[in-house]
């Protein structure tokens, strides 16, 4: 399976540390962001990776270079304008060669055992399967209502109208997803990616959520980028993959 991960965002909430610097690439523990990400994906078996960029791209595209120093083989896709969630992975279509895709945020730190997730994807026979977990403020975030055998029943208040009990969860950001998925996706359209996941849920297809109990950051904003730094000094997350050695 072939990996993406959305770094296209132009970090608003971040200013200013974002104004010279794509988010992507803001240090955390001394490391970047992305990075985090990458060595992630590698520790679970992943080789290929699409990376979508716009603002600051350049950047961002010149500090991971072809990912032959992760071990890892590095796609760009480069929007002119942002797309979106869905849009970005639209316009990167033809990199997944019709097979499903793990994809991540580019400003999330996560620890999530990335196999377990994809044994779980395909034993259950989902088109799509979105990695949740339990936040007291996860309407904030965007609720996601899980009915029974994991099946997702809404997302933001979209999606199926049946009555029932569900489960209160958020949306990680990281999700795998069936390539058909984006067959009536517009190409060059500006698109969520929960737009075609709701359209899925209504149809009746199988949209699971995937439970996740380990460590969990989006570091979007200026007190939740601290509040990370604070975290790997606490050990929180650490870099097991010691093959990067930042500033090397």
């Amino acid at each position: 399976m072939k990996a993406m991960i959305l770094a296209a965002g132009l970090g608003t909430r971040l200013r200013p540390l974002t104004d010279g610097m794509p988010k992507p690439l803001l240090p955390v523990g001394g490391t970047p962001l992305i990075v985090w990400n990458l060595l992630l994906l590698r520790r679970h078996g992943f080789r290929d990776v699409v990376i979508n960029l716009h603002y600051l791209g350049s950047m961002i595209e010149e500090a991971l270079g072809d990912g032959s120093q992760f071990g890892l083989r590095i796609m760009y896709s480069k929007e002119t304008t942002i797309l979106g969630t869905g849009g970005g992975i639209k316009q990167a279509e033809s990199y997944f060669e019709g097979k499903p895709v793990l994809v991540l945020n580019g400003d999330t730190l996560v620890e999530l055992d990335l196999e377990e997730l994809m044994a779980f994807h395909f034993a259950e026979k989902a088109v799509a399967t979105l990695v949740t977990r339990e936040d007291d403020d996860a309407v904030r975030w965007g609720l996601v209502e899980i009915g029974t055998e994991q099946r997702i029943i809404r997302i933001t208040g979209k999606g199926l109208e049946q009555a029932g009990p569900t489960i209160p969860r958020m949306f990680a950001g990281v999700h795998i997803l069936d390539s058909r998925l984006l067959q009536d996706v517009p190409r060059g359209t500006v698109l969520s990616i929960i737009d075609p996941y709701v359209a899925a849920i209504k149809r009746g297809e199988r949209v699971l959520g995937y439970d996740m109990h380990g460590y969990w950051s989006d570091v979007g904003t200026i007190e939740r980028y601290a509040q990370a730094e604070q975290d790997v000094r606490a050990g929180l997350i650490r870099l097991e993959d010691r093959l990067f050695v930042p500033g090397r």
